[in-house]
């Protein structure tokens, strides 16, 4: 049965939904550190709370903010968008040369990306999602490098402690990126936390950084944040620029 909440623990756990409530995630560190407690004094604390707050993957989020309500799950998000998608792909595929090392994230925003690749003989494709590298491996002319590890269904995807090294033996010209949310405050992220290391890997060893979204994702935020939108070179979005400064802004 759990220990009923006291009152210094409450004051830490109010004060930890107001940093969440404007920043979205929070490290189990950071929390411990704002707090001047122990991660496990964190961690007690938000077991003998009402449930407000909770931990995924080390990160602290807010239980019931609608933001973060939302499960991902591949198969659901497959048919979402798909028009958009593939003509989001088209354009992002205009910007690969014969040659390339590309980085192709996971879900399904990039997944059309491949068929656009179809006639090339030169290209090595990486990524740590299934989806992704089973449809590279039906083209012959595809060099595919999985990164491997953990899989976790929901998102197709693999895990690893390793990636930030795997990635930074590659030479990636280009690295297409997606992203559940994108803000223009709150940068950009996704509902796992396992993709946060791959993601960041690949921004920070490409030689250029594609971010290809469809417009539900702008000016939204989801619980795990993995970079800002000066992290990346290009945004691809099929929002209309008038409408959306992160067109406007990233576009060139």
């Amino acid at each position: 049965m759990a220990q009923r909440i006291n009152e210094r623990s409450a004051r830490r756990v109010a004060r930890l939904a107001e940093v969440l409530a404007e920043r979205g995630s929070l490290r189990l560190a950071e929390a411990a550190t704002l707090c001047g407690v122990s991660p496990m004094t964190v961690r007690r604390d938000l077991a003998a709370s009402d449930g407000e707050l909770m931990l995924m993957g080390g990160y602290l989020v807010r239980a019931a903010d609608p933001r973060y309500a939302p499960v991902y799950d591949l198969d659901d998000q497959r048919d979402r968008q798909a028009a958009a998608k593939r003509a989001l792909c088209r354009k992002a595929a205009a910007r690969v040369e014969e040659g390339d090392t590309l980085f192709i994230d996971c879900g399904t925003t990039l997944a059309p990306l491949v068929a656009e690749l179809a006639e090339y003989r030169e290209l090595t494709v990486v990524t740590y999602a299934l989806n992704v590298a089973s449809a590279v491996a039906r083209h012959p002319g595809l060099r595919l490098v999985l990164l491997g590890g953990l899989y976790h269904p929901a998102s197709q995807s693999f895990e690893s402690d390793e990636v930030d090294a795997a990635v930074g033996r590659l030479g990636i010209n280009r690295a297409f990126l997606s992203a559940a949310g994108v803000h223009p405050r709150h940068g950009l992220s996704c509902f796992h936390f396992h993709e946060v290391a791959p993601k960041r890997a690949a921004i920070a060893a490409a030689g250029e950084r594609i971010l290809v979204a469809d417009a539900t994702k702008l000016g939204v935020i989801r619980p795990a944040r993995f970079g800002a939108l000066d992290d990346i070179d290009l945004l691809i979005s099929d929002a209309e620029p008038e409408t959306s400064p992160l067109v406007e802004s990233r576009e060139e």
